[in-house]
């Protein structure tokens, strides 16, 4: 009795690419999670609510000032009297096209705002823009 010739199979060659697809999502979430704490600093605000636009200039500098008064360039936290000399060093980095964003919290005097407005045009601030806290965004 003969047997009926079968083709042995082929093995296959194909690339599995879900672990690739996996791994990629994964370092897409990372990236999303950790890109908002960057440039920001540790000091707490509240920002007041309004209807704003986002800012379109890339060479920007941030200026937060806390609820008691903290101070921070950028990331780092700096003291009042030395806020003029370290943006002044800052802007002489960058274009003409800078910005400065002011993070005040909404319990911060506004006299304490227009100071560091100031002293910001003084150190060389072309354009300054007040942070402010998005319609129905009450996370940050």
């Amino acid at each position: 009795m003969n047997r009926p010739f079968i083709e042995p199979t082929s093995t296959v060659t194909k690339i599995n690419v879900t672990p690739i697809i996996d791994v990629a999502l994964v370092l897409v979430i990372i990236l999303m999670v950790t890109a908002p704490m960057i440039a920001v600093s540790d000091v707490d605000v509240s920002l007041p609510p309004a209807e704003t636009r986002s800012l379109e200039a890339t060479h920007r500098v941030t200026l937060t000032i806390g609820h008691n008064g903290e101070l921070a360039v950028d990331d780092d936290v700096v003291d009042y009297g030395r806020v003029r000399a370290v943006l002044s060093a800052r802007f002489a980095t960058m274009k003409d096209d800078n910005v400065l964003v002011v993070r005040a919290d909404e319990g911060v005097p506004y006299v304490t705002v227009q100071d560091m407005v100031s002293t910001a045009k003084a150190a060389g601030a072309k354009r300054i823009a007040i942070a402010t806290r998005q319609r129905g965004n009450q996370n940050e």
